[in-house]
This record gives C-alpha cells, structure tokens and sequence, in this order.
C-alpha cells in the first residue's frame, strides 16, 4: 500500500462556482417544473446484470487506491472484476457537483439512461436527485456487508433517511486546521477565528455548502435542524469579520497552499487534506472544535434507468467488506464509512500501514464521534436566496 506521504489527493468536497448555477436548479426544483420530478414507476428499466456482467462507474479524480508503480491499476477494483466476473469501465469525470448535475440532468429529468450505473457526488447534491426522483432504492438483500458495517454515524441523513438511495464512498470532517509553531498556542473552538491576533490570517472555504455548517456549529447551533435564522446570523457574522479585515480570502481547495506558505495560520479545512499536510509538516494540526464539526460524504448512487443496478448493488457491497475498506482507507486517507476496516489496519505487518488504524481523522476515536453531527441539507426553496446572499459576501 502506498505510503500517506505519497502523493497528495485533493479534496472532494467542490465549491459552487456561481449563482447561476444554483438559480438554474432552484427554478427546476424549487418551483414545481412537472418534467423535473421522476415518479418511482418510472426510474427503472430491465435490469441486464445477469447476461451483460459489466457496469459503467463514474467517479472523482485520485478517489480510489492505484498501483505504485503503474497508476492507471486500481488493485481493489482489479479484485472485483476478478471475484464477481464483472467488468467495469471506472471514469474520472466527475471534477464539481454542479458542472456533473449539469452533464447529466438533461437525460434524468427526460427520462432517459445517463450511460453510467454508479456515480460519486457530495450527499448535499445527493440530496437534490433524491428529491427529484433521479436515482434509485437499493436493494439491500444484495448488500449484506453495507447492512453490517455501515458506520452508524452515517445511517439515517435527513435527506435520506435510513439510506435507501445512497451509500457513503468516503467521508470526511469539516473542521479547522492551522500551524500551531507559527501562531504559538491552541485553537480550540470556531470563536477563535476571531481572535485579535489571526487578523488578516483566516480564510474560510467559499462554496456555500461546505462553509456554513460548521460557522453555526460555533453559535450553538444544532446543524441538523437548523433554521433560515440561524444562516442569516451566520451570514451576518462573517460580513463583520470580512468588514474588520479578519478573513484574508475566501477560498477553494486552494487553502492548503496558503497553511503551507504561512500566509495563512488558520482556516476552514478538510480532514482528508490535512492528514497529507501532515505527512511534511507536524506543525499543521486540525482541530475538531468544542462545539463540534460537520461530518460529510461522498456517496455512491444508481441514477434512473441505469442497466446494470444489481452488478452496481454487488461492487457497493464490495467495497463494505472491512478488508477491502482498509485497503482503500490507506490510500485515500479520509474518514472510513466501515470502523470494522479499523482493525484490519491495525493489524497490518507494516507498520506505517497500522499505525493509520490509530489516526481519529481516519476513524474517530469516541470523543471525537460525539462532537460530529451531519447538516441538514438545504432545500430548493432556500437555495436560491441564501445562495445569493452568501455569494455577494464571498464575492463569487
């Protein structure tokens, strides 16, 4: 297995690159478009897995464990094909949530096949094709392990309760991560951020979706019910740090670079990025606050008319069994959706290998568990509005 220190895989979670974007999907779904919405009847069609034993998968960059020297194998995908007799064309081309809703809801909300039998996007877009009837309801009798070993934490989103239509890829904390050398002394809660002597050192992640839960978690707020009142509070905060000069900038992915630089001593983070910052530099550390962080995920998902849904059911299942889990937690380092792949690790002869078993970014220890909570989504009826008013603060 790859050493953490490796390479450097970038996060997933995508930022809303424009209102327009958004506006386009509220009119879609938020103000009743008849063709938009897919009623269950009209989801599925003749499942062709038992004769044609292939599937189409379409995922996210450096989201899944490659061969060291030869980057275009995926050795666990590579042991799929060869257990299961299936055969699967793995394309990386899903690069923002929007732009892949973009490529593909013409042919969903047309009633007509995508070309592709499993996709990977972020449960908060998840929960857009859950509302329009895109995907469909997982037959759990075809995935024992996912019944068995999925993480509690991660069962039962509001979007979609007891996941029904989704199953977490990977998953990940929304947190806070800064350089304990260069500012001299702990951070340990949102306030923080605030302090005096961070002034012009902060950036804040710019997408929407990824930024304000974590900011109402710092207010008390109990993100999965949270209120239209609690995003405004939210947004009226950070106009005031913007106003005082706090934030240096709002940010993308991009954030790593200016924690690394020292241009920045603390900023809205992800864990998965920050356990490879790590592997060069000790100094940067991540801090699930006191008042908690936002866990996330990437899921995986079985648009309509999908052709191969059971050979699709079986890979999901696949990849829950807790040493296949393991092996592609230590190669994409973000919180593993199966605590049973802990032990796996643990148990590894190399040392480097087992030692990720103990990493609460990769598998929360219980403390850290009970700070972490999954938002409530936001709705077709909110997005427009509260895309706009976060966007003109951003400057997007």
């Amino acid at each position: 297995m790859p050493q953490t220190s490796s390479r450097t895989s970038p996060s997933r979670r995508s930022l809303l690159r424009a209102l327009g974007g958004t506006a386009a999907l509220g009119a879609l779904a938020g103000c009743g478009v008849p063709a938009a919405y897919v009623r269950p009847g009209d989801r599925a069609v003749t499942d062709a897995s038992a004769t044609d034993h292939r599937l189409t998968w379409a995922n996210w960059p450096l989201y899944i464990d490659t061969d060291d020297k030869n980057p275009n194998r995926r050795p666990t995908l590579e042991a799929f094909g060869k257990r299961a007799g299936i055969r699967v064309e793995y394309v990386e081309e899903i690069n923002d949530n929007d732009e892949f809703f973009g490529k593909i809801s013409p042919a969903l909300m047309n009633h007509q096949p995508t070309g592709r039998d499993l996709i990977v996007i972020s449960d908060w877009m998840c929960a857009r094709f859950v509302r329009l009837g895109w995907v469909q309801e997982m037959d759990r009798a075809h995935q024992p392990n996912v019944a068995k070993h999925l993480d509690p934490l991660l069962r039962s989103p509001a979007f979609d309760e007891g996941r029904r239509f989704t199953v977490p890829w990977q998953s990940g904390i929304t947190g806070i991560a800064y350089n304990h050398r260069k500012l001299g002394r702990e951070i340990r809660g949102v306030k923080d951020l605030w302090a005096s002597d961070l002034k012009g050192r902060v950036t804040l992640l710019s997408g929407l979706d990824e930024s304000f839960a974590l900011l109402m978690q710092g207010n008390g707020v109990d993100i999965t019910r949270w209120t239209a009142d609690d995003f405004h509070d939210v947004c009226d905060e950070v106009q005031r740090q913007v106003g005082r000069g706090q934030i240096r900038r709002f940010t993308g992915n991009d954030y790593t670079k200016d924690l690394v630089s020292g241009d920045v001593l603390a900023c809205q983070a992800y864990s998965g990025d920050v356990i490879q910052l790590q592997a060069d530099n000790p100094d940067i550390r991540f801090v699930v606050p006191e008042e908690g962080a936002e866990l996330w995920s990437d899921s995986l998902m079985i648009p309509n008319r999908a052709r191969h849904k059971a050979n699709a059911e079986r890979l999901i299942d696949y990849y829950y069994r807790p040493e296949v889990a393991a092996e592609l937690a230590a190669w994409v380092n973000y919180v593993c959706p199966v605590p049973a792949a802990r032990e796996v690790l643990a148990a590894d002869p190399d040392k480097d290998t087992a030692a990720l078993a103990d990493n609460p970014l990769i598998f929360p220890d219980e403390t850290m568990r009970s700070r972490l909570a999954i938002a409530r989504d936001i709705t077709s009826a909110e997005r427009v509005d509260f895309a706009r008013r976060w966007n003109k603060i951003v400057g997007l």
